[in-house]
C-alpha cells in the first residue's frame, strides 16, 4: 500500500497508483495466454488502487470532520468562557448598585434643593418686603370719575 500513516490526504496519490498501471504494448514473442494474465493483474491491481483511493477519500472525510468537531468544540468552549466572563461583571455592577443606598442619593439630592431655596429667600427677600410695603403705603386718595359717578346715582 502507498498510504502511509499520515492522516493527510494526497491528490496526486490515486493519479500516480492508476498511472503505474497503464498496460505497456506487449512485445511480439508474448504468448496469447500471458496477455490475459497480464490483463487479469492489471485488472487486479485496478481494484486494489480503487480500495486505496477510497481508503484515501474516507480517511480525508473522517479528518475532516474531527476538524471542523474540534472547531465546534473550542468555539462552544469560547463562548462558555464569554458568557461567564459577560455573567460575573454584571453580577459585579449590580453588586455595586444595590450597595450604594438609594435613599442617600436622594437625600443628597433634596438637601441641594432646599439650599437654593433658601438661597433664593435670601436673595430676594429684601426687594419682595420693599415692594410689598411700597404697595401698601401707596394709597390714592381721590376718587376715580368711575367711583364719583356712581355716588352721585346713590349706588355706594
Amino acid at each position: 500500500s502507498s498510504h502511509s500513516g499520515s492522516s493527510h490526504f494526497d491528490p496526486s496519490a490515486p493519479r500516480r497508483v492508476l498511472a503505474s498501471f497503464v498496460p505497456r504494448a506487449p512485445t511480439a514473442a508474448a504468448p496469447p495466454w500471458t496477455m490475459a494474465g497480464k490483463s487479469q493483474e492489471l485488472i487486479q491491481q485496478l481494484l486494489q488502487a480503487e480500495k486505496e483511493a477510497e481508503a484515501l477519500i474516507a480517511t480525508a472525510k473522517k479528518n475532516r470532520l474531527a476538524k471542523l468537531k474540534q472547531a465546534k468544540d473550542k468555539a462552544e468552549e469560547d463562548l462558555k468562557a464569554f458568557r461567564e466572563e459577560q455573567e460575573k461583571k454584571f453580577q459585579k455592577e449590580m453588586g455595586a448598585k444595590a450597595a450604594a443606598d438609594p435613599s442617600a442619593e436622594l437625600k443628597g439630592a433634596t438637601e441641594e434643593e432646599i439650599r437654593k431655596v433658601k438661597q433664593d429667600y435670601e436673595t430676594n427677600k429684601k426687594r419682595t418686603v420693599e415692594y410689598v410695603v411700597s404697595k401698601v403705603l401707596d394709597v390714592t386718595t381721590e376718587l376715580t370719575d368711575t367711583q364719583k359717578q356712581a355716588l352721585k346715582m346713590g349706588r355706594v
